[in-house]
């Protein structure tokens, strides 16, 4: 009776948090202000030598320091962006406004997942920002991020036109995200999506046609087109991820291609990621007046559909909008857990064919550490000595998608 009771309160914790305590990480550990970018929410230092490597420009950086200031808690619906300084603060304004609690990543802070001695570890948040990174991901880095979405996180990943490496250290964007996404230790491209090495610019109104759509038709509106002032194409790969999704296109290319793709969103894991290739839509066009040439990409490019896009994808990495359609979890699919003094048993019922299937049981840190094929066919019981204690993932998928998923917890 106590296990039982354990578990539940976990689940109240887990799944009935405010949308005031949903946290959201922008990143400045990767250089994102070097040379003519101020890709921070706010920095009221400049100039303190954070960037390790070579800096192009002046050197009289912004330093993005963890809380922005004047504290959010004073945001009304009246604030504007320029209360605080950085070229992303009217994002952050933005989606304090929505009720997110924000924060920045000092340069001199890890990246990691599962450290509890790191206070800003990602598993403290709901989604990571990273607006076109200069430094390239560590080994340790890349398996944070790519755990922290496999359990349920959100990454917002933005990247640039080749040849904007800012920073001189060899490594841009484009490079650094492709770096990250080529392999996982398992396959590669785990988010089917890959980034094409060009320098574009224009107008595109070439937007998916799909009125439930998250992304196009969110909370703050519908978008209708996009502007890249020199940004990058991406080339999606289904068969590599068949959750992935392309939004908005290159002009002549189809709405439901593979290629020319300008902004892409999929699933993987419990965990959700946004890919767009260009900076220069989250640009407001205020950023450090010291060492930056800036202009309003917000809301003055493409007529206002920047800063809809943004929030709205913004919002469903958060989890709180709809999910992509081919992964929604099926109604007609039942998982009925029952916990015992040294079990967890797992009855699988579906009024569909679901012979093509999988029950995966996953760690915290996104290992995964049981598999049943076919669970429908038998029942899965799960051994409490056999997983130790902890809280767990399970995912039923169905011919390679995730259909269900949940969490449990051993006390």
């Amino acid at each position: 009776m106590k296990k039982t009771f354990i578990t539940f309160l976990l689940g109240i914790i887990i799944f009935n948090v405010s949308k005031a305590q949903v946290k959201i990480l922008y990143d400045a550990t990767k250089a994102e202000s070097a040379a003519n970018a101020d890709w921070v929410i706010d920095a009221d230092l400049h100039n303190l030598g954070w960037n390790p490597g070579p800096v192009v420009g002046s050197g009289n950086e912004s330093n993005a320091q963890r809380l922005p200031t004047p504290d959010q808690s004073t945001v009304t619906s009246t604030t504007v962006e320029t209360y605080w300084d950085g070229s992303l603060s009217a994002w952050g304004i933005d989606m304090v406004k929505k009720g997110y609690y924000v924060e920045s990543l000092p340069y001199n802070v890890a990246i990691t997942y599962g450290n509890t001695s790191n206070v800003q570890d990602l598993s403290n948040y709901k989604v990571f920002i990273v607006d076109e990174p200069n430094i390239k991901f560590t080994t340790a880095e890349d398996t944070a991020i790519k755990q922290f979405i496999r359990n349920g996180g959100g990454l917002f990943m933005i990247s640039d036109h080749t040849g904007s490496d800012r920073n001189g250290d060899g490594w841009d964007s484009p490079h650094i995200w492709q770096a990250l996404m080529d392999t996982n230790g398992v396959s590669p491209f785990p988010f089917g999506i890959s980034v094409d090495y060009v320098n574009i610019s224009g107008t595109y109104a070439n937007v998916l046609n799909s009125p439930n759509d998250p992304l196009l038709h969110g909370v703050m509106g519908n978008v209708t087109e996009v502007m890249w002032s020199n940004g990058t194409t991406f080339t999606l790969k289904p068969t590599n991820n068949p959750t992935v999704k392309g939004v908005a296109y290159k002009t002549g290319a189809s709405t439901t291609g593979t290629t020319n793709c300008l902004v892409a969103y999929a699933t993987y894991g419990l965990g959700r990621v946004v890919a767009m290739g260009d900076s220069s839509p989250a640009d407001d066009g205020t950023g450090d007046p010291n060492d930056n040439s800036l202009y309003n990409g917000w809301t003055q490019d493409a007529s206002g559909n920047h800063e809809r896009l943004i929030v709205n994808a913004t919002i469903w990495l958060a989890g709180d909008a709809n999910s992509i359609p081919e992964v929604n979890e099926s109604s007609k699919i039942l998982i009925n857990q029952l916990t015992y003094a040294d079990k967890i048993k797992f009855i699988v019922s579906s009024s569909e064919n679901i012979d093509n299937s999988a029950f995966c049981v996953y760690d915290i840190l996104g290992k995964q550490v049981m598999r049943f094929t076919n669970p429908a066919s038998n029942d899965i019981i799960i051994n409490n000595d056999k997983l130790g204690k902890g809280i767990f993932i399970y995912q039923l998928q169905v011919n390679g998608k995730s259909v269900k998923t949940g969490k449990f917890a051993i006390i």
